[in-house]
């Protein structure tokens, strides 16, 4: 494929994360997550730590990934619910980034995300695929997620989902960047935000870390979400 088609398909797909600003996307149930970022680092391993704050209610999840090659990273996670009465086990879930741009090639820098969960209790799967999108503007960098997801089970209705998340971020300092998030569906949006950055350790390991509050828009669930992520990479 020649560079002036693959241009031309990036500036495309561009534009249509940039249009869905405007369009409130379909899901069933909303949830602020993480940002995923397009980008894979050749023989990267990772344990990550990610919880969700709301209502009285935590979501904990625990993984550890891989990358398999310089454009393809595997991750399992656990996912566990604490609430008031008690902690417990909630899902299993695989995740696999593809990494589609080399960082810089083009206008924007690409990437898909896949996804496959099963929720114990009640025998429910969940199959998602995603278009990552990554431009930087001198310091500033904007991201965009568009996700899709599939769900399955004997207690639940099949259906279809989907979910929209961007994020503008200004490089202050490798340890310190200010960031803003959105996201929205069906059930409405909720922006705010996001401090993170990156702590060198010795022999090439490092630190990432998150921390954020996000406020709902007159959707259905909590008012804030307090979401926090740590990654050890090794």
């Amino acid at each position: 494929m020649g560079k002036g088609r693959v241009r031309t398909i990036s500036r495309t797909l561009q534009a249509c994360c940039l249009a869905l600003l405007a369009v409130r996307v379909a899901a069933s149930e909303f949830s602020v997550d993480k940002v995923y970022h397009p980008y894979i680092q050749p023989l990267e391993r990772e344990l990550e730590w990610r919880m969700l704050s709301g209502d009285g209610q935590q979501l904990h999840r625990l993984g550890i990934g891989k990358s398999l090659s310089d454009n393809l990273f595997v991750e399992g996670y656990l996912i566990a619910e604490d609430n008031d009465r008690h902690f417990s086990l909630e899902a299993l879930e695989l995740e696999v980034k593809w990494q589609l741009t080399e960082q810089g090639e083009y206008d924007a820098d690409w990437g898909v995300l896949f996804e496959l969960e099963h929720q114990q209790h009640d025998d429910t799967w969940g199959l998602s695929s995603g278009l990552l999108m990554e431009k930087e503007w001198g310091k500033w960098v904007g991201a965009a997620n568009f996700i899709i997801e599939y769900e399955w089970g004997n207690e639940i209705k099949n259906e279809l989902e989907s979910s929209l998340v961007l994020q503008a971020r200004y490089r202050y300092s490798e340890k310190l960047e200010p960031a803003i998030e959105f996201y929205s569906n069906e059930n409405g949006q909720a922006v705010g935000p996001v401090v993170m950055g990156d702590i060198r350790l010795a022999h090439a390991k490092k630190m990432h870390w998150e921390v954020g509050s996000i406020f709902g828009l007159g959707y259905k669930g909590p008012d804030s979400t307090l979401r926090v992520l740590i990654e050890y990479e090794y």
